[in-house]
């Protein structure tokens, strides 16, 4: 058994130094196009493919080599590894196969089956699932998985699983000391199967076993838009673009539009990208037609090669002032959109430099469910900008953790109180009214924000936080009973600001909580002194999730957030830009820079 494992593995890791090949081999293929983040298609991999390129490149003997040395050394671990009872091969097999792609570039990498089916999942609006959003929290040395919220019509909220239900066990496991995640892909499985759960309820503390039936449950990719004042509409796109993102947009700029909006914040903060073509379409609801999105430059294969991507509207675009946030986890797709349109002039960038990945993954279906992700072009903005960050001199640690574009050059800027928001890291370029922009470090926003960072401090005041409104919204904290929330979720609320505010009397009974709880017994008075508007803010978050939900709830943090004041502050001057771009010329370019 072995020994055709490690045939299988081997043929696989073959393949894998393959790709390259056999994607020139059917550049005139008719194999099935998949959308892939970020890039546009997915190449499918027939295995007669395979084989008569594995033949050709044999003749050479370069690869019959590799593979019996691949071979002898697998034999070498299993005949002499200390632990070689223990050896997962598709653990080696697949760090292997890692290894090679890392040494290409940071974003080529490998999926076995179920990474790749999770991954399609995520492209789509929906999984299967109960339909709630569930932590883990830790009370003292005890860490336990709770419910946080459900979502409408789902099957966790029609068997009434409320905020602060502890989970207890999933289809007879315990879930204690089990990560969320871990409980969370226990919760999961095939539509209309039953997961039995185990729950100790928040209201009275008392155990049930509730039976629910799997279903479909909606993950959309916009999940919300409102008017943050009037006249003034945000659309929440914080999530990867997938199969609907598009769609989702359009109907939420539509009901803006219906509400009276004459101005758009529209927030890509921590979008890591997704679907090529839904940037696209994303993007052209602001362009006029014929106007270009992005070019791409690559290999001349299915879903690379050379390639321009120009707007395409049935319509007038959207001609409403428009800024948009990003920080350092915009990258990929909601770079694209961010870069076409401050090439085009078409909105104010607000916020940090984005992460700057401009690579472009096709997906490479393999053998046994696996695929690959492998960088076939590069794609560059209106302007000409490549924001692509450098990765040849630094880990795939540092790539990741460190060097965020010119963030840290703008922090440099900041302390010797330089003002430009804009630091030069590659070639320069211009926009359509001549604004000077530069590549090769993401997208340096028109106005430099910092974020609104958790701390340390305040991280570890989340538990006792959430411990004290678990016992708010359930009627256990005396003289307060107008926050107790003992109702299912009211999904039809709109936020208002006299919606549960966290005042004196709230505050003062928190930290008689902490002080009474020997759980807390480290948190002085003074620590929750320090950390008051955190601590309210916080507070505030938990009761609306309880109460309305996590779409509503995540509107706490928005009213106060730093970086969306400025949006808010700059979006005459996004009027000016947008009209000067469509005259054709640049009044008070100084301005800008």
């Amino acid at each position: 058994m072995k020994k055709r494992f490690s045939s299988a593995l081997i043929t696989l890791l073959t393949f894998a130094l393959l790709v390259p090949s056999f994607v020139l081999a059917q550049q005139d293929s008719k194999n099935k196009e998949l959308p892939v983040p970020p890039g546009p298609v997915a190449v499918d991999t027939p295995s007669a493919g395979r084989a008569s390129v594995r033949r050709e490149r044999s003749k050479s003997g370069g690869l019959e080599t590799v593979e019996q040395d691949f071979a002898e050394a697998l034999t070498v671990i299993q005949e002499n590894y200390v632990d070689g009872n223990k050896l997962e091969y598709n653990n080696a097999f697949k760090s292997a196969i890692v290894g090679m792609l890392r040494s290409l570039d940071p974003h080529s990498n490998f999926y076995d089956a179920k990474e790749f089916e999770e991954m399609r999942t995520d492209w789509r609006s929906e999984y299967y699932g109960i339909g709630a959003t569930i932590s883990t929290r830790r009370t003292g040395e005890r860490m336990d998985t709770f419910i946080l919220a459900t979502f409408e019509n789902t099957p966790a909220h029609k068997a009434g699983l409320r905020y602060g239900d502890r989970i207890i066990e999933v289809d007879g496991q315990s879930a204690q000391g089990k990560s969320s995640d871990e409980v969370r892909d226990r919760l999961r499985g095939p539509r209309g199967s039953t997961v039995k759960i185990v729950v100790e309820r928040a209201a009275n503390n008392n155990r049930e076993t509730v039976e629910i039936v799997r279903d479909a449950v909606g993950s959309p990719t916009v999940p919300d838009a409102y008017m943050i004042r009037p006249g003034v509409g945000y659309i929440d796109m914080q999530r990867q673009f997938n199969y609907t993102t598009a769609e989702e947009f359009q109907n939420k700029l539509e009901e803006l539009q219906a509400k009276g909006m004459t101005s758009l914040i529209l927030d890509l903060r921590n979008n890591g990208g997704g679907l090529l073509d839904q940037a696209v379409k994303v993007s052209s609801q602001f362009l006029q037609r014929g106007q270009v999105v992005l070019s791409q430059k690559g290999r001349g294969t299915r879903g690379g090669g050379d390639r321009v991507y120009e707007a395409k509207n049935s319509g007038s675009p959207d001609s409403s002032p428009l800024v948009v946030l990003v920080n350092r986890n915009t990258a990929s797709a909601s770079e694209i959109v961010a870069g076409a349109l401050q090439d085009h002039d078409r909105a104010l960038i607000v916020g940090e430099t984005t992460f700057g990945k401009g690579l472009v993954q096709s997906i490479m279906p393999l053998e046994y469910g696996s695929a690959l992700t492998l960088t076939t072009t590069k794609y560059y903005t209106p302007s000409g900008r490549l924001i692509q960050r450098d990765y040849s001199n630094s880990s795939l640690y540092d790539y990741y953790t460190r060097g965020q574009g010119v963030a840290g050059k703008e922090e440099e800027e900041e302390k010797k109180g330089a003002t430009q928001t804009q630091t030069q890291t590659g070639p320069e370029s211009r926009t359509d009214t001549g604004r000077a922009v530069y590549g090769g470090g993401g997208i340096a926003p028109d106005e430099a924000v910092k974020p609104r960072m958790i701390t340390p401090p305040q991280q570890r005041l989340m538990d006792p936080i959430f411990a004290f409104v678990r016992d708010l919204v359930n009627g256990r904290v005396a003289g307060i009973d107008t926050y107790k929330v003992q109702r299912p979720i009211d999904f039809t609320r709109e936020l208002t600001p006299t919606d549960y505010p966290v005042d004196d009397k709230v505050f003062k009974a928190f930290k008689d909580f902490v002080a009474s709880n020997k759980d807390f017994k480290s948190i002085t008075a003074a620590q929750l002194d320090r950390q008051r508007e955190y601590i309210q803010r916080q507070i505030r978050y938990d009761i609306v999730m309880a109460a309305y939900g996590a779409t509503m709830a995540s509107r706490v943090f928005i009213l106060d957030d730093p970086q969306m004041a400025k949006a808010v502050d700059v979006l005459p001057r996004a009027r000016e830009l947008a009209a000067a771009a469509l005259r054709g010329r640049n009044p008070a370019q100084k301005s800008y820079e």
